[in-house]
């Protein structure tokens, strides 16, 4: 070695990944390989200066886009951008360095950081890099989905939606809440830096332990009926996973995708999704909406309330309810039953985050000789 040192890498499970029940196409074991160029996304990657002095983080490489006849990734600001300290023109890795102990030799170049949204101003956690000729599926191939359709959909509440991440590869359920505002906790960088919190407005959430885990942010949420676009997957918990509505995504970047006619999804047997567009009556999302955005500044006061959304009741799901996310064990204040009529429903879950749920980390680990 070029330096009198050796550096011993150790994974440690960041997070109790998912107990059995879990479906998956692969368990994710394909989408954390090195793959040869060019490769297929849904795919382990990130920035290659997203470590600390003891650790190294990665994401997901979720889909391609299009701006001005030029490819892009699309992944998260905090995956590809490090949470806004990124430069431009830096190195993006297949696969992340979680997945290589570290070891930036071991990977893909196969693009370059080109823009990002900082966060907090554009109601989205998302990035573009321009891609290295030669690299990427020209077709914007994902894993287990095949080419994504380059058209979008709406996300709506008990749509089928799948998709294709770093570490649980291909899993599949139904949206639990749309027009969801939520609390994120970040990090500013790989294990290190200051928490803050960001504050989105009409989130899409997924009410599953099993669609998402650590490693799977800026993974593309498809339609499973149609492998449409539905959202840019970027946050959760250990029971829910959140995604920006892919029209805020793309308008905000001035991007399209790179796609191809619409499709189903061959979801895991059992995985759920169920691919239909079923839900709460028109107007009922209509009357649960206006009490929804009524109430959701007062509630989310409360900082123990990390989400108000529009869902379907449980007993009913035609029916509209308002639902709120609150953070287990917490203190809160009284909690609704109703809002202006319209039912509440209440799910208890850990905090919402983006750095320490959606991307694992390697503790490096070095001693002198």
């Amino acid at each position: 070695m070029a330096h009198s040192r050796r550096c011993v890498f150790a994974v440690v499970v960041f997070l109790a990944l998912f107990s059995a029940g879990l479906l998956l196409a692969d368990g994710g074991a394909n989408h954390q390989k090195k793959q040869t160029v060019p490769i297929k996304l849904g795919t382990s990657g990130g920035n290659v200066n997203n470590r600390s002095t003891a650790f190294c983080c990665s994401g997901t490489l979720g889909s391609l886009v299009t701006k001005n006849g030029t490819q892009y990734i699309l992944s998260n600001n905090h995956v590809l951008a490090n949470t806004d300290t990124g430069n431009f023109g830096d190195n993006v890795s297949q696969p992340g360095l979680i997945d290589v102990g570290c070891n930036v030799s071991q990977t893909n170049t196969v693009a370059h950081l080109s823009q990002w949204v900082t966060l907090g101003t554009q109601n989205v956690d998302a990035a573009i890099a321009e891609v290295v000729a030669g690299t990427v599926d020209s077709t914007g191939a994902i894993l287990d989905v095949g080419v994504p359709a380059g058209t979008t959909v709406a996300p709506s509440v008990g749509l089928g939606v799948a998709k294709s991440g770093r570490t649980t590869g291909l899993t599949c359920d139904k949206i639990g809440s749309i027009n969801t505002n939520v609390s994120v906790q970040y990090q500013q960088g790989c294990n290190k830096g200051k928490k803050f919190i960001i504050t989105y407005t009409n989130q899409v959430v997924i009410n599953s332990s099993s669609f998402s885990a650590g490693g799977d942010s800026g993974s593309l949420i498809v339609s499973s009926s149609t492998a449409e676009p539905v959202a840019l997957l970027y946050a959760g918990s250990s029971s829910t996973t959140i995604g920006n509505p892919i029209g805020d995504v793309t308008t905000a970047l001035a991007v399209s995708f790179v796609g191809g006619g619409t499709h189903a999804v061959t979801c895991p047997s059992g995985g759920g999704g169920g691919g239909g567009r079923g839900g709460p009556r028109s107007d009922s999302i209509q009357r649960a909406t206006a009490a929804k955005e009524r109430h959701a500044g007062r509630l989310m006061a409360d900082p123990a309330i990390q989400g108000v959304g529009v869902g379907a009741a449980d007993d009913n799901p035609e029916q509209a309810v308002v639902v709120l996310y609150v953070e287990t064990g917490r203190a809160h204040g009284p909690l609704p039953t109703e809002l202006d009529g319209v039912p509440v429903k209440v799910i208890q879950t850990d905090r919402f985050v983006a750095y320490g749920w959606n991307e694992p980390e390697t503790p490096q680990v070095c001693t002198s000789r």
